[in-house]
């Protein structure tokens, strides 16, 4: 009989297990911390309207009230949250229901894939321009739609193509990892961080666009920059790649697959990627010029869909069977957005969320805006590494970061850009990242190995992210 004695592996609690197991805590919060509420104002803001609370006017209430009301949340109100969680956020959960039918749609035209291949055949022979040009595509996918589980199929194809033009096997993964994380993390219209955020915060209109497309910008470049000198440097002295002795066999195995780097590029498959850009400037355009909301963004988002499945050539079944597949690929983040928002539903039921915020204001209190939005970056980073899903980590701090940078005299838009830069960003060294385990695991690449490569471009990054955090916070309203 077999004694050995096998060592248990540590594992995070699944993240509907930590929204549910916050529900409980924040219902015997309830019991614990006293109840009471700030007096509320609508101000008038560059968005448009807000309903803010006013600072100074906050009061404790009875636990029981007059009519034997009484606020503690027990078994019954815990259960029923994350139901009257999803009904409350039902604008957001249909919103991220839609975006996934949506490119489901988009993806079986296979238009991204023959794009990108084209773009590689017309670049023979120079190939380090092929960094930038795919890096700054993948960086609009992650700025726009949220580009992440899209890249996975580009792995196993730039791996490849990398290889074979004498880079290395971490050269590949950072075109293709970086790429879309730097346009994740200063995401300008992406739907699942900075839209879902500002939903939930009550922004309307995404008012500091201009600014975030310049985020954008600044983190592409240094982007590409970091992975253009990396590529050089390890082409110019393979020995120096900390993957070289690795790709040896990873060159067998990958070069023996070869590559399809010369699909066809059809003009329906053109005709897609116009539809998709298309769609993404009006996007744009009714944000910027109307102030739209989650309803036109998704009548947009919907329309593009259907479009680009016509000019696809899908039949209607093929379209209407992909619009399910999407949807129920992305059934998990919104799903958590319904829970999550459960929690809230049990603290305001309680009354204890004004309580908390004027705590957390009173120890504030004082503090200049760049050290406040500094202690939001730092506890947002120590969420993630539980709650990766950036949907997610909107939906459980959001409904109390945003009222708190009201509370702070702070631009509320401080609470989306410290959760966008905050979350994707430690997302890219953190083990609990699914989309950063995945990539790595495609190119052979362990973690040690990457963290030893990233981590003086992800130190940049923080710095800069907790920067364009406090400027956002400074920004008036």
């Amino acid at each position: 009989m077999d004694t050995t004695k096998k060592k248990k592996k540590f594992e995070l609690p699944h993240v509907y297990t930590i929204a549910f197991l916050l529900i409980v805590i924040f219902g015997i919060l309830t019991w614990v911390i006293p109840s009471g509420q700030f007096e509320r104002t609508v101000i008038d803001t560059a968005a448009g309207e807000r309903e803010v609370a006013v600072a100074g006017t906050y009061q404790q209430v009875d636990k029981v009230d007059a009519e034997g009301n009484d606020l503690r949340q027990g078994i019954m109100e815990i259960l029923m949250a994350p139901t009257r969680g999803i009904q409350a956020a039902a604008d957001v959960v249909a919103f991220v229901l839609l975006i996934g039918g949506t490119f489901a749609i988009i993806t079986k035209t296979n238009a991204l894939n023959a794009g990108m291949n084209r773009l590689i055949k017309l670049l023979h022979g120079k190939d380090i321009l092929i960094i930038p040009i795919v890096m700054v595509l993948f960086s609009v996918g992650g700025t726009t739609f949220g580009m992440s589980e899209e890249a996975l199929p580009f792995y196993a194809i730039f791996m490849c193509v990398f290889l074979s033009l004498g880079y290395d096997s971490m050269t590949a993964f950072m075109v293709c990892f970086m790429g879309p994380q730097v346009g994740y993390c200063a995401s300008t219209v992406n739907p699942f961080n900075v839209l879902i955020a500002q939903g939930i915060a009550g922004i309307h209109g995404n008012p500091q666009l201009g600014f975030r497309f310049l985020q954008w910008a600044i983190f592409t470049v240094l982007g590409i920059a970091w992975v253009m000198m990396y590529a050089n440097k390890v082409k110019k002295n393979p020995e120096i790649s900390i993957t070289y002795k690795d790709d040896f066999e990873k060159k067998k195995e990958f070069l023996a697959e070869g590559a399809d780097v010369d699909d066809s590029f059809s003009l329906r498959q053109k005709l897609v990627l116009l539809t998709f850009a298309v769609g993404m400037g009006i996007i744009v355009f009714g944000l910027v010029k109307y102030g739209w909301y989650m309803d036109e963004i998704s009548m947009v988002f919907l329309g593009m869909g259907l479009l680009a499945g016509i000019v696809g050539g899908l039949s209607e079944k093929e379209m209407a069977n992909e619009f399910v597949e999407g949807m129920k690929d992305f059934a998990y983040a919104a799903v958590i957005i319904g829970i999550a928002r459960g929690i809230l539903v049990v603290a305001e039921g309680g009354m204890i969320i004004d309580t908390i915020l004027n705590a957390m204001a009173g120890m504030l209190a004082g503090a200049p805006t760049a050290v406040f939005t500094t202690m939001m970056y730092i506890v947002q980073s120590l969420l993630t590494i539980l709650v990766p899903s950036s949907s997610g980590l909107a939906a459980l701090t959001i409904p109390v970061m945003a009222p708190l940078t009201d509370l702070m005299g702070v631009n509320p838009e401080a609470s989306v850009t410290c959760l966008q830069y905050a979350n994707q960003i430690m997302n890219t060294v953190s083990p609990t990242a699914g989309m950063t385990v995945a990539g790595l695991a495609v190119c052979k690449i362990s973690f040690p190995q990457w963290w030893k490569t990233s981590w003086k471009f992800v130190l940049i990054m923080t710095v800069l992210g907790i920067a364009f955090t406090a400027i956002s916070g400074m920004m008036p309203v």
